[in-house]
């Protein structure tokens, strides 16, 4: 894996009632196309995998994942073969239709469609053996990354020169991110996290994983009903934003968190003059999909013109 850039911490140019500041970590740019946190979860997989002599590395994602696509791409400057497991057997005969999965493939990545019965199943010992016996012997990352090799990845985040923030803010999905966050975050920051998903799951499953329960919170309201679920207030909010502060948020994790802390800062949640860092955690390669669903029902699309080039 190559080394990460330094990362650029942008103020956001718009004045926030109270004296508070928000400051956007531009994660995504670690790089072009493993970008974000998805960098941070695969480092260490992926220099795992190598020291222990696999030629196959095996994960798991959805139709636009960006697990997926950060992965084939890892693999291939790694040199190790990338087997994605893809829910839903239909998308099996319409990968060209879709951008995420073109490029994956591109990158070498190999495709097993299974149904969503069937993915459901990927964590028991029965699937990882068919995986064995289909594709040989593999190293495995779950779905989305998360594993405790992700986080020591994703520990690495906050840096000294981030003491100076009193919260830090990221979306979740599996967990990865905002545990590594956790763990990392200097002894007077809270850690704010915006899940993707609906559900209460994940403080349980977030306990597993840190070493303080106390400097952290998981802020529900914000997911829009579930995974990838958006509406036409959600795409204003980030295209407003964009022109603002030529900063492109993906509308299924950043874009969200952002908007939530926005909506937050307006109902006086945060102290006056508090320093907000949230952590962009890349994800706009999944813009390309949302546009075309966007467009097929005729709805405002998010437009960024060539700024997620």
């Amino acid at each position: 894996m190559i080394d990460v850039p330094y990362i650029e911490t942008q103020k956001v140019p718009i004045i926030y009632p109270k004296g508070i500041e928000l400051y956007i970590k531009r994660e995504d740019r670690t790089h072009v196309y493993i970008s974000g946190n998805k960098y941070r979860k695969l480092k260490y997989n992926i220099i795992e995998a190598i020291q222990r002599g696999y030629k196959r590395l095996i994960t798991f994602g959805g139709a636009y994942s960006n697990h997926i696509a950060a992965t084939a791409y890892a693999g291939k400057l790694a040199g190790i073969r990338t087997i994605g497991v893809i829910r839903g057997d239909e998308l099996a005969t319409k990968v060209a239709e879709n951008p995420t999965l073109c490029f994956a493939h591109d990158c070498g990545m190999q495709f097993y469609f299974v149904s969503r019965e069937h993915f459901r199943q990927k964590q028991t010992d029965a699937f990882k053996e068919e995986l064995a016996q289909l594709f040989g012997d593999y190293y495995y990352v779950p779905e989305g990354g998360t594993n405790a090799l992700a986080i020591k990845g994703t520990e690495e985040i906050l840096t000294p020169e981030d003491e100076i923030y009193d919260y830090i803010a990221t979306a979740v999905g599996t967990g990865g991110t905002i545990a590594g966050l956790i763990n990392s975050a200097f002894v007077h920051q809270k850690v704010l996290g915006f899940p993707a998903l609906k559900g209460e799951f994940l403080e349980e499953e977030l306990k597993k994983w840190v070493h303080n329960f106390d400097n952290w919170t998981l802020i529900h309201d914000y997911n829009l009903g579930g995974y990838a679920k958006i509406n036409e207030d959600l795409i204003s909010f980030l295209n407003d934003f964009f022109r603002q502060t030529h900063i492109p948020l993906d509308p299924i994790y950043t874009g969200k968190m952002v908007y939530g802390l926005t909506d937050l800062i307006k109902k006086g949640y945060f102290p006056p003059n508090s320093k907000i860092m949230a952590i962009h955690t890349g994800g706009l390669q999944g813009i390309y999909g949302m546009n075309q669903k966007l467009s097929k029902t005729k709805k405002q699309i998010i437009n960024y013109e060539q700024e997620i080039n």
